[in-house]
């Protein structure tokens, strides 16, 4: 797909979940995702005050997660409206209006100056984009030399039985459980998701990945897989400082 369709499978997917995405999202990874996200969010709590940038942050609940275990401002910024008016309604019911703005936007060319963050973190969005290298630049070029970077993306669990597990429950049970739970809009998330997750890391597996990061400007990169490898967090510092 071009970067522009690529943008519009994400619009397409995205926009009719919002109202139940994050407890759907809880339900169908058993709470992992909760975890998993904490321990994103660690990565930046050592920063102690400035600007955070929260890529692809839907319903922005790494964005309040921030703005409440730092003393950061955050911004968020996704590219599918509709989940930006439920993470809208999130900051405020959290009373965190002045401490956290949401704005649309890609990934792949952020609508910001160069070094105007001191800390920057993405969830799930290096399957939606045409060119990860590329868009690992980008992030990196918004972050001032020394902030601090983190992800949370999904993975494939590297021991065989584990992943023997995991393919079945992504192919099987997964887009039964989002019928169930969610309608057919979470069928076809569900049906998307496993197939989705494996072809990246065919293309993109994790040794390149962590290149990638290196290629983009960003060093001491740590790499914790979580959950039997279902679920994969990154950290590293963007280099110049």
């Amino acid at each position: 797909m071009t970067p522009a369709e690529r943008n519009s499978f994400a619009r397409d997917l995205f926009t009719p979940l919002p109202a139940r995405y994050d407890a759907l999202a809880e339900m169908l990874s058993f709470g992992q995702n909760r975890r998993w996200r904490r321990a994103m969010v660690d990565a930046v709590t050592a920063v102690p005050a400035g600007l955070a940038l929260d890529v692809a942050t839907g319903t922005a609940g790494v964005a309040v997660q921030i703005a409440r275990r730092t003393p950061l401002r955050v911004v968020g910024v996704d590219l599918t409206e509709a989940m930006l008016r439920q993470g809208r309604r999130a900051v405020a019911g959290s009373g965190l209006d002045g401490r956290v703005v949401l704005v649309a936007g890609r990934a792949e060319q952020l609508p910001f100056p160069d070094a105007s963050f001191d800390a920057l973190t993405f969830t799930y969005l290096l399957r939606y984009v045409a060119d990860p290298q590329a868009t690992l630049a980008e992030l990196a070029r918004v972050v001032r030399p020394g902030g601090v970077v983190a992800s949370l993306e999904f993975c494939v669990p590297p021991r065989r039985p584990w992943r023997a597990a995991w393919w079945l429950y992504t192919r099987l049970a997964l887009p039964a459980a989002g019928l169930a739970g969610g309608g057919t809009q979470w069928l076809r998330v569900g049906r998307f998701l496993g197939p989705s997750i494996s072809a990246h890391y065919r293309r993109y597996p994790l040794d390149w990945t962590v290149r990638a990061w290196h290629a983009a400007g960003l060093m001491d990169v740590e790499v914790r897989l979580m959950s039997l490898g279902g679920g994969l967090v990154m950290r590293g510092t963007r280099s110049g400082g």
